[in-house]
């Protein structure tokens, strides 16, 4: 069972009166939200509420045209996808963004990039610090395998490897940045339960092991309700819920933005 979140919880991510439109016409409008850091926050809503395009301004990828962004502490008008990387905000995307010709390894490896230290003079002499800095780089991605039982696939080429399974090494690169916080922008599509309640299980298993908070969109509602410690609702690009699971279940204006009653 979930826990409750405590009043008293810190926010990792604070977003303030949120929008975003495009050639005048709102995706998102109005919103406000804190994420609490260490744990798992679901971002629903009927297809088109605003969503992805969500995600992309707390990564980066959008400019908003009003509101603040504040990431531990520090607030942000504007933030870049590389600020937001360098932050510590991961992500993962709909459809899966691997290299499909390299080895499970080497699409987790790419994950380590931001944490390199040595140059590339350093690494193509093989010289003392990079050899070192390398086997601490391989030595996290080697971990991230294990954490998401992804060990058995090591050396296969991407591409070969069924559907859920690619899903689940770009779950793994993302991790291998060793984010704060992790962007999870339906981790489940098109898979059936079995694969859903692993993946499920494996998010959940990555928030405890590496401390990373989670927001994730997900349509399949058992599951965001069994996995979230909070929910946030959107509908037609507004905030219409906003709490615990048991909250929001009961919420009237979420049953009617899911059962199609209002409009």
């Amino acid at each position: 069972m979930k826990l409750s979140t405590p009043t008293n919880a810190r926010p990792l991510l604070s977003l303030d009166r949120i929008s975003l439109s495009f050639n005048g016409v709102p995706a998102v409008t109005d919103i406000s939200f804190d994420v609490v850091a260490g744990r798992i926050s679901a971002l629903i809503g009927p297809n088109g509420a605003g969503k992805s395009s969500l995600l992309n301004v707390i990564s980066g990828i959008y400019r908003p045209q009003r509101g603040t962004l504040h990431f531990d502490g520090r607030e942000y008008r504007r933030i870049t996808p590389y600020a937001a990387a360098r932050a510590g905000i991961g992500r993962t995307f709909q459809n899966i963004a691997l290299f499909a010709r390299m080895s499970v390894f080497d699409n987790v490896l790419t994950g380590r990039s931001l944490h390199r230290r040595g140059g590339w003079l350093a690494q193509t002499l093989g010289m003392p610090a990079a050899r070192r800095d390398d086997a601490e780089q391989r030595g996290y991605a080697e971990a991230v395998l294990d954490a998401l039982d992804l060990q058995r696939y090591r050396e296969t080429e991407v591409g070969t490897l069924p559907y859920g399974i690619r899903k689940r090494v770009e779950l793994a690169r993302a991790l291998a940045g060793a984010p704060r916080m992790l962007l999870v922008d339906e981790p489940m599509a098109g898979m059936n339960a079995e694969e859903k309640r692993a993946m499920a299980g494996y998010i959940r298993d990555a928030n405890a092991r590496f401390g990373v908070t989670v927001v994730l969109i997900e349509h399949d509602i058992g599951v965001v309700m069994s996995l979230s410690d909070h929910v946030i609702v959107l509908d037609y690009g507004r905030k219409i819920a906003d709490g615990a699971p048991a909250q929001v279940r009961a919420n009237p204006d979420v049953l009617a933005a899911y059962l199609g009653t209002r409009h």
